[in-house]
């Protein structure tokens, strides 16, 4: 299973959204699927029988309200319901928040190799599709189970945690002054294109390895790929390019960073593995994270609650953050794995080679753990966002120090921002896998920029290990929000060296994004 070439014609398939294809996406009379069970049993006139079927998963109808399409198929078919993806191919969706920890937490039963994918095996899923970006086997730990997986998943956990948590958070607070920079004496800006869609990009950069100026195509490329795009194959093909050349320099010329700490690890990755973890690595990264720092904001400018607590220092940015995982996971659903077997799961009869899609969202608000959605959720991590079991994300705290970095700095930069159209206007894009908004404008008070810090002399020596032990001892990831970061270059691991600073003259990250983005 590979991905998809870029321009083939897509397969035949009725409109999405179509009104003769209306409730269920086909006609009646047309069977829902390929299988026998549950999907054999034709769509008929007879509402009872429309209501048994499959329910397209894609296409403007679907994606015009997710959530409410959520609750409509757990009110038709209970926590599993069968759905059609892009090219009317089935799977079953998880609803149920105990449904959803049963696949997490159960290789033996749903595998995440790919290749036991009975409609991909029997020529039902064209090549073209861009479920394959997303879905294909690769050597990489989301693609293993068991022994495999571990040996897989160990280096990439083991170097995560090289990095100090507290040099992502400096990095970050350096990149979102830089950009924040580029528009504060505007008096307004697009917080999603101006902001969120940059700062994981470039704080990723750093962690991989990779030159700052890669950062704008990437941003692209991982959007095109995590939209389902037709250009998702093109968009797929040029991050791994990007990544192959990256890894071949690393080979030769190691430095502090993922790239070659992976490329070095006693597992002995191929540089086909390595490549592809750092794919896995900085397209699941940045597009979550992205999403994360713009619902972050959009609850903060919205919400009362949100706003009077953070300004009555009752609720930290962190404590906002949890609430926007339950509330509006980065992932909204995700690939959960194939049957291993014909098994039971919510009520459903799931056959051997079945894709299994985990509903992320649609866990967090399910009544039997969250009778009241409104309720606050301080301190609870409890929900599906980072998924659980051997597959849970190895990288959540970083994305959440990201995105606490992010959104801590642009309140402590413009204290009096606010939404520059009603709550009402604003517009969401939505795709399988994700739900993100369309824009985010805000107004505020014009301020001048503040000293770039990339013009500042570089570091070139990093503290000895016993001094940066003890600084870390003297203080919380939340005593350095808002400080100023030029004094060093974070992304520091333990004990290790700190990169080089732009020096005067090189244009910074922001500056580059800036030049592609308006074509200058």
């Amino acid at each position: 299973m590979t991905a998809p070439p870029p321009h083939h014609a897509r397969s035949a398939a009725p409109p999405p959204g179509c009104p003769a294809h209306a409730h269920t996406g086909a006609p009646a009379g047309t069977p829902a699927g390929p299988h026998a069970d549950p999907y054999a049993a034709p769509y008929a006139d007879d509402a009872d029988d429309a209501d048994s079927g499959p329910v397209r998963f894609y296409g403007p109808a679907a994606e015009a309200d997710p959530m409410g399409l959520y609750e409509e198929l757990r009110t038709r078919h209970g926590p599993v319901a069968p759905v059609l993806l892009d090219g009317d191919v089935p799977a079953w969706l998880v609803l149920g928040y105990r449904e959803n920890l049963e696949v997490m937490r159960a290789p033996n039963r749903f595998s995440r190799d790919s290749r036991i994918w009975r409609d991909w095996r029997e020529g039902r899923v064209s090549e073209d599709s861009p479920l394959l970006p997303m879905v294909s086997w690769r050597p990489d730990c989301i693609s293993a189970d068991g022994e495999e997986h571990q040996r897989l998943r160990t280096p990439v956990t083991e170097s995560l945690e090289r990095f100090d948590r507290r040099g992502v958070r400096r990095h970050t607070h350096r990149v979102a002054n830089q950009l924040i920079d580029a528009f504060c004496a505007d008096g307004g800006a697009e917080l999603l294109v101006q902001y969120a869609q940059h700062v994981p990009m470039l704080v990723l950069t750093h962690l991989l390895g990779l030159p700052e100026s890669e950062g704008p195509r990437l941003v692209a490329a991982s959007s095109d790929l995590m939209t389902g795009t037709e250009q998702a194959g093109r968009a797929n093909e040029y991050i791994l390019g990007t990544l192959r050349d990256l890894v071949a320099r690393k080979r030769a010329d190691p430095g502090p960073d993922l790239a070659s700490w992976l490329a070095a690890h006693p597992a002995g990755f191929t540089d086909e593995e390595v490549r592809h973890h750092l794919r896995l690595v900085l397209v699941a990264a940045n597009a979550t994270t992205i999403n994360l720092i713009a619902n972050t904001l959009q609850v903060v400018l919205t919400d009362r609650r949100f706003r009077a607590s953070l300004a009555g220092v009752r609720m930290t940015v962190a404590d906002a953050v949890e609430q926007v995982l339950w509330n509006e996971p980065p992932l909204t659903a995700c690939p959960g794995g194939w049957a291993v077997d014909d098994t039971e799961l919510g009520g459903q009869h799931i056959r051997a080679g079945d894709m299994v899609l985990l509903g992320l969202a649609a866990g967090n608000v399910d009544s039997s753990v969250r009778p009241d959605p409104a309720a606050p959720v301080r301190g609870n991590r409890s929900h599906l966002a980072f998924s659980s079991g051997p597959h849970m994300c190895p990288g959540q705290d970083i994305g959440r120090a990201i995105t606490d970095a992010a959104v801590d700095c642009l309140l402590v930069r413009l204290p009096d921002v606010r939404l520059a159209v009603g709550e009402s206007q604003l517009t969401w894009h939505s795709s399988i896998w994700a739900r993100h908004l369309a824009a985010l404008p805000v107004v505020y008070a014009p301020r001048r920029p503040e000293p770039d810090p990339a013009l500042a002399p570089p570091t070139r020596i990093a503290p000895p290990p016993e001094a940066a032990d003890e600084a870390a001892a003297e203080g919380t990831d939340e005593d350095t929000a808002g400080e100023d970061t030029a004094e060093g270059t974070p992304l520091r691991p333990a004990g290790g060296p700190v990169p080089v600073a732009a020096g005067p003259g090189e244009p910074s990250w922001w500056q580059l994004t800036t030049r592609w983005f308006f074509g200058r």
